[in-house]
C-alpha cells in the first residue's frame, strides 16, 4: 500500500520531478492545492474579460496573429482590440481566480494537456492568461473543462479561449510566474525524450493510442466509472470510459487526450491495487485510438459531449441535476467518516461508496478523510470463548492488527485497532455476519480513534493486548504477496509452509481435532508445501483457522492457514 500511495501522490517520475521544481519557485506545495473536478454544465466561451486602461507596449507585427503584451503590473491593463469572438486560440483566459491562488496551481491545469509556454497573472482582477505550445492543446482543455468544471481551492472557475494568439510578457517585472514556467519547462526537457534519441528502458516512451485497456482482477469491492475517472485522472485528462463484462471480469476502455498521459498511468499504476489488498489494475494500450460513447450513463461517460442521453430509454439527466447528484452521491465530496459502520455485506450501495472514498483518500483527493477510522466495535462475541488472541488471528487475515481490546464490563465486545483505515473497511465488509464459537458477530467503526492501553500496574485480567510488534503480521512487507490473496471468509483454507515429513493424514487429523470435520483435502501438484483443505462449513473454517494459523508443525515450520477462492 505503501508504494501505491507513493505512486499515485507523486504521479509518474515527471510529475514528481515538476511538482517538486514548482514547491521550490513558488514556496508552496502545489499537493495542498490539488484541482477537484465535478460534472457540471458547460462553460461558456467568449470574449476576454479585458479591462480598458494604457497600452504598455504595441503589438508586435512581425508576429503572426494578435500579440497580448504586459509586464504584470495589475494596474495596467491590456487594450481589447481586434477581437476574434470565440475563435480557437493557444491561449487561454481564466476568470473567477481565488485571491490567494498561485502560479503553479494555474500552470497545472494545463500541465495534463501538453506543455505550458507562458502564463500571466492579473492577480487583482482574479484573472490570468495560459499559453499552450500548440492550438490542439488548448482546444483539447477547453472541451475537457467544458464538461467538466475546473475548481481551485473548492473554487470553481472559469476558462475560454483568449482573443489573442500569442502571450508575450516582460520577463523582468513577470519574475515570479517566468521562475516557475521556466522550472516546469526544464524538468519536462528532461523528462520527456526527443524523437530519434536513444533512451533507457525506463524513461517515458510516446505510447501509440491515448487509450488504455485495463481490467480488474482479484475484484471485492464494485469498481465504479468515477473510481477509475478519480484514479486515472492524476495522470491528465480523461476525455472518455467505456466499462463492461467481459469473460467474467470488469474491463474498461479509458482515452487520455495525449498518448503521453496513457503511458506515464500505465507505468504508474499497471499492477497496483486500487483498494487495500484487492481490485488489481491490469493495463495496456488498446489498438483504438478513439472511442466512440453514446450514453453518459453509469456504464460509459463522454466526458466533452455533456449533452448525450443516458441511454437504455431514460430520458437524458438535466446537467445541473447531474452535478448536484454527483456532489451528494460519488466519491468525490464524499469522506469516509459520513459513512460509518455502513460497509457491511447487507449493504452493498454504501459499502461501495465508503471503499471509493477510501479509495480516493488514498489517491490524496481533497476533501476526502485519508486515513479512515482505524478502530472498529465488534459486538455479540461469545464471551465464554472469546480472547484477544483469537481477535488478532482471524482479524488478522484483513489487515494488521494493532490492539484489542475485550471490554471489562460489556466481554461480548470488543475493540480491534488496525493500521490503517483501508484494512479496518477490510475486515469490516469480510466479518460482520459471520460466526465466530457459535455466534453472529457484528463488526462496525467504532467513535474511538484509538485502544487505549491499561495504566500500568492496573491489571484488566489480560482483556488488552498490544500486538504492534508482533511477527504474525501479514502485510507488514510492501508488496507482500498476501496484498494479492485476501478472499472472504469460506469452507476451504489455504495451508502453507508445509513440511515434507506432514502427509495428508496428519493434516486431516490436526484440522478435525478443531471440532469440524474435513470434507476434501489437496495438496498442491507442484509444490507439496502448500494444499487446499475443505472444512464443512464456513463457521468450522473460521475455527480451524483461529485456532492452528502458526501452528508448530515441527522442523521449524509454522503453518499459515487463510481462505481460499478455490474449492475442491
Amino acid at each position: 500500500m505503501t508504494q501505491f500511495n507513493s505512486l499515485l501522490e507523486g504521479g509518474p517520475a515527471a510529475g514528481r520531478g515538476w511538482r517538486r521544481a514548482l514547491t521550490a519557485c513558488s514556496g508552496r506545495d502545489l499537493a495542498a492545492h490539488q484541482i477537484v473536478t465535478e460534472v457540471a454544465v458547460g462553460v461558456k466561451r467568449g470574449s476576454d474579460e479585458l479591462l480598458s486602461g494604457s497600452v504598455l507596449s504595441s503589438p508586435n507585427s512581425n508576429m503572426s496573429g494578435m500579440v497580448v503584451t504586459a509586464n504584470g503590473n495589475d494596474s495596467k491593463k491590456f487594450k481589447g482590440e481586434d477581437k476574434m469572438d470565440g475563435a480557437p486560440s493557444r491561449v487561454l483566459h481564466i476568470r473567477k481566480l481565488p485571491g490567494e491562488v498561485t502560479e503553479t496551481e494555474v500552470i497545472a491545469l494545463g500541465l495534463p494537456f501538453g506543455k505550458v509556454t507562458n502564463i500571466l497573472m492579473l492577480k487583482g482582477k482574479n484573472q490570468a492568461f495560459l499559453e499552450l505550445a500548440t492550438e490542439e492543446a488548448a482546444i483539447t482543455m477547453v472541451n475537457y473543462y467544458s464538461a467538466v468544471t475546473p475548481h481551485l481551492r473548492n473554487q470553481p472557475i472559469y476558462i475560454q479561449y483568449s482573443n489573442h494568439k500569442e502571450l508575450k510578457t516582460d520577463n523582468t517585472l513577470n519574475q515570479r510566474a517566468q521562475a516557475v514556467l521556466q522550472a516546469v519547462t526544464a524538468v519536462q526537457t528532461a523528462n520527456t525524450p526527443l524523437s530519434g534519441t536513444t533512451v533507457s528502458e525506463s524513461a517515458v516512451t510516446p505510447a501509440q493510442s491515448p487509450v488504455l485497456r485495463i481490467i480488474i482482477d482479484n475484484m471485492y469491492y464494485p469498481v465504479t466509472l468515477d473510481v477509475l475517472h478519480q484514479i486515472f485522472s492524476k495522470f491528465g485528462a480523461v476525455l472518455k470510459i467505456i466499462t463492461f463484462t467481459k469473460n467474467n471480469q470488469f474491463q474498461a476502455l479509458l482515452q487520455y487526450g495525449d498518448p503521453v498521459n496513457a503511458q506515464q498511468a500505465k507505468l504508474a499504476l499497471d499492477g497496483q491495487n486500487i483498494y487495500n489488498a484487492c481490485c488489481t489494475l491490469r493495463i495496456d494500450f488498446s489498438k483504438l485510438v478513439n472511442l466512440n460513447v453514446k450514453y453518459n450513463n453509469d456504464k460509459s461517460r463522454d466526458y466533452t459531449r455533456p449533452d448525450l442521453p443516458s441511454g437504455d430509454g431514460q430520458p437524458a439527466l438535466d446537467p445541473a441535476i447531474a452535478a448536484a447528484f454527483a456532489k451528494e452521491t460519488s466519491l468525490l465530496g464524499l469522506p469516509v467518516a459520513a459513512v460509518p459502520g455502513a460497509l457491511s455485506p447487507l449493504a452493498i450501495p454504501n459499502a461501495a461508496a465508503a471503499a471509493a472514498a477510501a479509495a480516493a483518500g488514498r489517491v490524496g483527493m481533497p476533501g476526502v478523510s485519508a486515513g479512515g477510522n482505524t478502530v472498529l466495535l465488534v459486538s455479540n462475541l461469545n464471551e465464554e470463548m472469546v480472547t484477544p488472541q483469537s481477535l488478532f488471528t482471524l482479524f488478522g487475515v484483513y489487515g494488521d492488527v494493532q490492539r484489542v481490546k475485550i471490554l471489562y464490563n460489556k466481554k461480548d465486545s470488543a475493540l480491534i485497532q488496525m493500521a490503517d483505515g483501508n484494512q479496518s473497511q477490510l475486515a469490516m465488509n469480510h466479518l460482520n455476519g459471520q460466526k465466530m464459537y457459535g455466534k453472529i458477530i457484528r463488526v462496525t467503526l467504532s467513535k474511538h480513534q484509538t485502544v487505549q492501553l491499561p495504566r500500568e500496574g492496573l491489571d484488566d485480567q489480560g482483556l488488552t493486548k498490544d500486538f504492534g510488534n508482533s511477527p504474525l503480521h501479514r502485510f507488514k512487507k510492501p508488496g507482500s504477496k498476501n496484498f494479492q490473496n485476501i478472499f472472504p471468509p469460506s469452507a476451504t483454507l489455504h495451508l502453507s509452509n508445509i513440511p515434507p515429513s506432514v502427509a495428508e493424514e496428519d493434516l486431516r487429523t490436526l484440522f478435525a481435532n478443531t471440532g469440524g470435520t474435513v470434507k476434501a483435502f489437496k495438496f498442491f501438484q507442484r509444490d507439496h508445501k502448500m494444499a487446499l483443505l475443505q472444512m464443512a462449513t464456513v463457521e468450522e473454517a473460521i475455527q480451524a483457522l483461529i485456532d492452528l494459523h502458526n501452528y508448530n508443525l515441527g522442523e521449524n515450520h509454522h503453518l499459515r492457514v487463510s481462505f481460499s477462492k478455490s474449492t475442491i
